[in-house]
C-alpha cells in the first residue's frame, strides 16, 4: 500500500507540532522491543482457554468438568456453578454494562458463541486441549437471527438523537420535482485488530494488576472495580501498546475471567482470544437497512431529506447504529427527518466501529445525493455545494470552522474532476469499464476532561504522564510534540508514559477525541509548570511535578457545531467478464483542525479510506439462519482488502482553523472511513450505468446488475 501527497500546509519549526517525524516507539516495535499484553513472560503464568456456547438461546443443562480436570496441566474449570459473583448492577462510563460482563452468572445462552466454562491449565497449549474436550449439554429454545427492516419487532430506542424532525415532510416531499426514494444496506462488519484481545491478572500485595490491551485503562479498572466490588485505588489497569482496536477493546470477558481465574488459583492468569472467538466476544458493527428520500427543486436544491436507519442489537443489551445521524450537520434542507431504529435478535451485541454511524450512514446518504444529481442533472460536486448550510441544519448552531467545500475545491482540481464525462459506461480500457464517484466526509469534534503530570527532572528532561491509548494511531509522537512545542525545547527532551490507570483519569481513545482531550491536559500542565520554573531555582533530585485537569475548561466550551469535514474521490475499473471491480486510485482532502504530526496523520488518513475500500468492496459477515452461528468465523472466510486490492491512496488537507477553540486539534482516527465507500459505489454507477445500493460490490452482483456490461 502506497500513500503519495503533497502537503498544502506551510512546514513547521523543527521540533514543534506541525512537522512530521516517525514515531518515539518505532524501533522498539519493529525490534520486538515492545511487549503487548498477550506476551510478557510472568513467573508461575497459568493459561486460560475460552469454552463458547454452540446454541443460539436456551439454557446449560451440565458441564461436564470432571473428566477434564484429570487431564495433564488443567487447573480449574469456571463456570455458572461454581464462578465468583459479581456485582453488574452499575452505571459505568458508557451507562449500564453489556449483561456479557455477568459471565458465569446464570445459565441462560443469549446467542451463539456465548461463554460457558474456562479452562485453566500450566499451559495454553493444555487449556485448549482441554477445552476441546468439554462436554456442555443445553436445553435448546427456538431463535431468531434474521435482520429485515420490515422485522415486526422493529421499535425505536429511547434516548437522545434516535430522532430528529424539521418541517413539514411530506408535504415538502410533495411539492418537489425531483425525489429519490430507496433502500441502501450494508452487512455485519468485523474489526479485525491485528493484535489479539488479551489480559493478565495477578494480586501483588493486596492490590490487583492487569495487564491488558485496551482503549483506556482508567476505563477499564474503573469497571472492574465495580465489577469486584473493590476500592478503585487497589486495582491498576496497564496497557503500554495496543495493536489496533478500533471500538472492540474496551471491558471485555477475557478481563473479567483472567481476574475470576488469578483469585480463585492465587496466581497470574492470562486469558487471550482467538481469532473465531473474536467473531462473537468482542463486538461488531451492525448490518443496516437504511431507507433515505430526497426532494429537491429543479436546480436540486433540497426540499426535504428523510433518513430512517435500521440495525439490529442483542436481546440483552441494547447497542444502536446510529446512522441515521450523518447527514444532521451536512445539508440544508426546509425539511428534515432523521430517526434510527433498532430489532432485538439472538445474536451477540454490537459495539462502536470506525465511525460508528457515520460509516455506514455516509454510504446511503452519499450515494442518494449522487442520485439525486443524476436526476438534476447537477454535476455532484455543484449539488453538494448548492445545499451548503450557513449553520447546523437542524441544531440551528453556529459552525466553529466548516471548510467542506475547501476540501472539495482542492480535492477536484488535484483529482482532475473537471475532465470528467458525466454520462456513465462511456470510459474503458479494454475490459475495464471506468468512472469516478465523490462524496464527502464528516465526524464530529468530541473533548473529554482529562488529567496529565509533567515533571521537570534534574537532568534537564521533561516526563509526561498521561493515561491516553496508543492504538496504533501515533498519539504517543503527537503528545510528544505537542508537549515539546508548549514546552519550548527539543523533542528528545520529553519522554512521554501512557496506558496506566494510576497516572490519573484521561479521556478513552475512542471517537477520535484521544489526542484533542490528552493534548489539552499536557499543554495546561506544562503552562503552570513553565510558570513555576520561571520563578527561578535549582530543580530538586525528586524534580517539579505539575498536575492539570480540563474538566472546568472542557466544560466551558462555547456550544456550536464542532466537526471535520472531507471530500473523497475514487477511480474505479469494472471487468465486464467477470463482474470485477478494482479501485485504481483514490484520493481525500480533509478539514480536520491542527494537524500535530503530519506522517502519522497521512497514515490514519489512508488507513481509514483503506478500510472504506474494503468496506465497498469485500466485508461481509454471513450468519447461519439454522445454527444462528457465522459461517467462516475466521480470516479466511471474512476478507479484508488485502494489499493487492489497494492501490495508491493519496491524503491531504486544508487549512482549518477554529478561532473559538484553545487546543485547535480534531480527530482524525474515524473520518478517512466515512464517505469512502460512497465514493467508490458512486464510481461504480459512472463505470456501468448501474446502482449498487447493497454493500460489499460483489462480482456476483456487478454481473447479475447488467448494465454497460452487456453492451
Amino acid at each position: 500500500m502506497t500513500a503519495r501527497t503533497t502537503t498544502t500546509t506551510s512546514p513547521a519549526p523543527a521540533n514543534a507540532a506541525g512537522a512530521s517525524y516517525t514515531r518515539v516507539e518505532g524501533r522498539d516495535k519493529v525490534t520486538g522491543a515492545a511487549r503487548y499484553a498477550g506476551e510478557i513472560p510472568y513467573a508461575d503464568l497459568a493459561h486460560g482457554w475460552l469454552v463458547l456456547s454452540t446454541i443460539a438461546r436456551g439454557r446449560i443443562i451440565s458441564v461436564e468438568s470432571e473428566p477434564v480436570r484429570e487431564m495433564p496441566g488443567v487447573l480449574a474449570v469456571l463456570h455458572h456453578g461454581n464462578a465468583p459473583r459479581v456485582d453488574s448492577d452499575y452505571v459505568g462510563m458508557l451507562g449500564k454494562p453489556d449483561p456479557i460482563v455477568e459471565v458465569f452468572q446464570h445459565d441462560r445462552v443469549p446467542f451463539v458463541g456465548w461463554p460457558v466454562a474456562l479452562v485453566v491449565a500450566e499451559t495454553s497449549e493444555q487449556a485448549r486441549e482441554a477445552a476441546e474436550a468439554l462436554v456442555v449439554r443445553y436445553e435448546e429454545e427456538t431463535h431468531d437471527v434474521a435482520f429485515s427492516s420490515a422485522h415486526p419487532g422493529t421499535y425505536m430506542p429511547d434516548g437522545d438523537g434516535m430522532l430528529m424532525e424539521k418541517g413539514d415532510l411530506e408535504a415538502e416531499l410533495a411539492a418537489s420535482t425531483h425525489v429519490v426514494d430507496h433502500e441502501y444496506t450494508t452487512p455485519e462488519e468485523h474489526h479485525g485488530s491485528m493484535e489479539p484481545h488479551a489480559a493478565m491478572a495477578r494480586w501483588d500485595s493486596g492490590r490487583l494488576e492487569i495487564v491488558d490491551s485496551n482503549q483506556g485503562s482508567g476505563w477499564v479498572a474503573d469497571e472492574l472495580a465495580k465489577l469486584f466490588s473493590l476500592d478503585p485505588d487497589s486495582v491498576r489497569v496497564r496497557s503500554e501498546h495496543v495493536g489496533g482496536a478500533f471500538g472492540s477493546k474496551g471491558v471485555r470477558v477475557h478481563q473479567i475471567l483472567a481476574v475470576m481465574a488469578a483469585t480463585q488459583l492465587d496466581r497470574p492468569v492470562r486469558v487471550v482470544i482467538t481469532r473465531r472467538q473474536l467473531f462473537s466476544l468482542t463486538g461488531y458493527r451492525s448490518p443496516t437497512a437504511q431507507r433515505v428520500r430526497l426532494g429537491a427543486d429543479a436546480d436540486g436544491r433540497l426540499r426535504a431529506l428523510d433518513h430512517q436507519a435500521h440495525s439490529l442489537t442483542s436481546t440483552v443489551h441494547e447497542f444502536v447504529e446510529t446512522s441515521a445521524g450523518f447527514g444532521r450537520p451536512m445539508y440544508a434542507s426546509d425539511a428534515h427527518r432523521s430517526v434510527n431504529r433498532v430489532v432485538r435478535l439472538d445474536v451477540p451485541t454490537p459495539t462502536f466501529m470506525r465511525a460508528p454511524g457515520e460509516a455506514p450512514g455516509s454510504f446511503a446518504l452519499e450515494s442518494a445525493l449522487d442520485e439525486l444529481a443524476e436526476k438534476c442533472g447537477v454535476d455532484p460536486i455543484a449539488l453538494r455545494a448548492r445545499n451548503e448550510p450557513d449553520v447546523g441544519p437542524v441544531s440551528g448552531l453556529p459552525f466553529a470552522s466548516r471548510n467542506l467545500l475547501a476540501a472539495y475545491r482542492e480535492g477536484a482540481r488535484r483529482f482532475g474532476w473537471a475532465d470528467r464525462d458525466p454520462r456513465p459506461g462511456v470510459r474503458r480500457e479494454g475490459r475495464w469499464l471506468l468512472g469516478t464517484g465523490t462524496a464527502s466526509a464528516t465526524f464530529p469534534v468530541i473533548v473529554a476532561p482529562s488529567t496529565a503530570a509533567v515533571t521537570a527532572e534534574a537532568d534537564g528532561t521533561f516526563t509526561v504522564r498521561v493515561n491516553a491509548a496508543d492504538v496504533g494511531t501515533g498519539a504517543r509522537t503527537a503528545l510528544t510534540l505537542i508537549a515539546a512545542e508548549a514546552l519550548e525545547v527539543p523533542r528528545e527532551r520529553v519522554h512521554v508514559r501512557i496506558g496506566d490507570s494510576d497516572f490519573g483519569p484521561a479521556a478513552i481513545s475512542g471517537g477520535s477525541m484521544g489526542t484533542r482531550s490528552w493534548g489539552w491536559a499536557v499543554r495546561a500542565a506544562v503552562t503552570e509548570l513553565r510558570e513555576q520554573l520561571a520563578l527561578g531555582g535549582d530543580i530538586p533530585p525528586q524534580g517539579i511535578t505539575v498536575r492539570s485537569d480540563t474538566s472546568a475548561a472542557v466544560g466551558a466550551l462555547t456550544q456550536k457545531e464542532r466537526h471535520s469535514f472531507g471530500a473523497q474521490f475514487a477511480e474505479v475499473g469494472v471487468d465486464v467478464a467477470t463482474g470485477e471491480v478494482r479501485v485504481r486510485r483514490m484520493l481525500g482532502i480533509f478539514a480536520a483542525g491542527k494537524i500535530v504530526n503530519p506522517l502519522t496523520a497521512r497514515s490514519q488518513f489512508v488507513g481509514g479510506m483503506t478500510w472504506g475500500l474494503s468496506m465497498a468492496l469485500h466485508e461481509e459477515a454471513h450468519r447461519d439462519q439454522a445454527t444462528g452461528g457465522h459461517v467462516g468465523a475466521d480470516f479466511a472466510g471474512y476478507h479484508f482488502a488485502a494489499n493487492a486490492d489497494v492501490p495508491v491512496i493519496e491524503a491531504d488537507w486544508v487549512e482549518d482553523t477554529d478561532a473559538d477553540d484553545p487546543v485547535g486539534i480534531k480527530g482524525i482516527g474515524e473520518i478517512g472511513i466515512v464517505g469512502a465507500a460512497a465514493a467508490i459505489a458512486n464510481a461504480v454507477w459512472h463505470a456501468t450505468g448501474v446502482r449498487h445500493r447493497n454493500l460489499p460490490i460483489r462480482p456476483d452482483r456487478v454481473l447479475n446488475a447488467g448494465g454497460a456490461l452487456d453492451a
